[in-house]
């Protein structure tokens, strides 16, 4: 587990200890290196909480590691999964923010002839994954749709990684169905961005952050004389956990790099 003191690594830590198919040899968090991870992750027992903390991914060598389970960020998360290609570990990542380019590099490294499979997906919540996939097939039969993403007031980036992949496949959805952009009657903003972000000229993107908020979307469609709302709800981090266990599961079976949990789910 790399991230491991995070607030999502600290719950997929406790989970993977708490499987009995899995287990967890290694934790790596730098801001915590050197400490036993029982005083890092409240609740974890066992042998699982006598493991030291370790301070970076190159000190997983020679430790056992079939699977890489990644929450960190961008960049260290770029250094972990190029490591895991190197040296033959799956991965599986929830890491955010990494760009079209970065994306275009780990899927050559995955890719490449005897490297391991990767599953690296913006969300881990089976009910957030599903209403991606409906909001791909309502895309292709309205003609206008719009995201709302709501999250915690800590979340470091805006939009989600989950709502920039939901108008990627919006905008491709309605390209596929020869849809034009939606007119934009509004011209006027006194406060500028109150439209939200344009994704491709084709789906307006909304971000709110609020305490007490953990992760939420909408997405709109809207047609003439009606509309469709697609909400999925995360409530707890542990929303995340069966996604997580999902894919370490399954990666061993997978080929290369899988953007999103389809793959894991079979949809």
């Amino acid at each position: 587990m790399t991230g491991a003191a995070g607030r999502m690594g600290q719950t997929v830590c406790l989970a993977v200890a708490e499987a009995p198919d899995l287990d967890l040899v290694a934790a790596v968090d730098p801001a915590v290196a050197g400490r036993p991870l029982g005083q890092v992750v409240p609740g974890i027992a066992g042998p699982a909480g006598d493991i030291t903390v370790l301070a970076a991914v190159e000190e997983l060598e020679g430790r056992g590691v079939d699977v890489v389970v990644d929450f960190t960020r961008a960049g260290a998360a770029l250094a972990v999964l190029e490591w895991c290609a190197a040296h033959g570990v799956r991965a599986v990542s929830g890491t955010t923010g990494i760009g079209a380019e970065d994306l275009e590099r780990l899927g050559d490294l995955f890719g490449a002839e005897g490297a391991p499979a990767c599953v690296l997906a913006p969300n881990f919540s089976i009910a957030a994954v599903l209403s991606m996939r409906f909001a791909e097939i309502a895309a292709a039969h309205l003609p206008a749709a719009e995201i709302v993403e709501l999250h915690h007031d800590r979340k470091r980036d805006a939009p989600s990684g989950t709502a920039i992949e939901t108008a990627r496949r919006v905008a491709r959805a309605r390209r596929r169905a020869g849809l034009r952009p939606p007119a934009e009657p509004t011209n006027e903003e006194p406060i500028p961005g109150a439209r939200g972000a344009s994704f491709e000229g084709e789906v307006r993107i909304h971000a709110v952050r609020l305490p007490g908020l953990v992760a939420h979307q909408e997405v709109l469609f809207g047609g003439p004389g009606q509309s469709l709302t697609i909400r999925a709800d995360s409530y707890d981090r542990t929303s995340f956990v069966p996604g997580v266990l999902a894919a370490v599961r399954r990666v061993p079976e997978l080929r290369g790099l899988s953007v999103g949990l389809e793959a894991v789910l079979g949809i």
